[in-house]
């Protein structure tokens, strides 16, 4: 195989890693951005991580196609339990929850020795990667919100460094940039404010149900709702501008 179609977002993913990086993608999803990385001359090297029984053997059928198959690798593991410290310089992380992707750093902090960027797109729970990032001295150097058959994507990129920068000296507390993005929120993309839009439009339908409740305990949760609500209102204001 000389060529792999892939996404949008595999493809945005696939732009953050440097050229003849090492690369580990960790749920490779078939291992089509493990294949496109070598096909492209980006990666040097790919190892494509998978747990369960069919992807494994999906991620493999994949590979065997490629003529440069003899730098790429596919691993059945548990998250970073298929790698070892110092084997790959760029981690990749797609199509979880944020939550899960934080879980697989945290459970497998010691295979991150040597790995010099990550590049982690979680389909929920954005919050949640870039608190563990923050808490674990990996600086936030880009982020990009795509677009693709009607859903939207974050995509963050950290580095070891200073992981307070990219929060210093903003318009907004760190806490709030923790959910919308540092660099989302500088860049002010018109799929960012279409995600808190998406987002108000949520709480609103769950405040028409606690509307109709007569449980004592709706009432607190309403007023915790609307809080967020005119949090959320406040975001989108900021975010409308005269770009074409």
């Amino acid at each position: 195989m000389t060529y792999v179609t892939i996404s949008k977002r595999l493809e945005t993913i696939a732009r953050y890693c440097p050229q003849g990086a090492r690369v580990a993608d960790i749920g490779s999803d078939h291992a089509l951005l493990a294949s496109y990385l070598l096909l492209q001359g980006i990666a040097s090297h790919v190892i494509a991580g998978e747990l369960n029984e069919g992807p494994y053997q999906a991620a493999l059928r994949q590979i065997h196609t490629l003529q440069i198959r003899d730098r790429a690798q596919v691993r059945r593991g548990d998250g970073l339990a298929v790698l070892e410290p110092g084997e790959v310089d760029v981690i990749c992380i797609a199509g979880m929850g944020g939550q899960l992707i934080s879980s697989i750093l945290e459970a497998g902090i010691a295979k991150l020795e040597g790995v010099t960027r990550l590049i982690l797109q979680p389909n929920v729970g954005e919050e949640i990667v870039r608190r563990w990032l923050l808490l674990h001295g990996w600086q936030l150097i880009a982020e990009t919100i795509l677009e693709e058959d009607g859903i939207l994507y974050e995509i963050l990129v950290a580095e070891r460094g200073n992981p307070d920068l990219p929060y210093e000296h903003k318009d907004r507390t760190k806490e709030e940039l923790l959910r919308i993005g540092p660099f989302l929120w500088e860049q002010k993309p018109p799929a960012l404010k279409k995600k808190w839009q998406n987002e108000r439009d949520k709480w609103e339908k769950v405040l028409a149900q606690l509307n109709r409740s007569d449980k004592p305990e709706a009432a607190t949760r309403i007023r915790e709702i609307k809080a967020e609500v005119e949090w959320i209102d406040g975001v989108i204001a900021c975010l409308r501008t005269d770009r074409p």
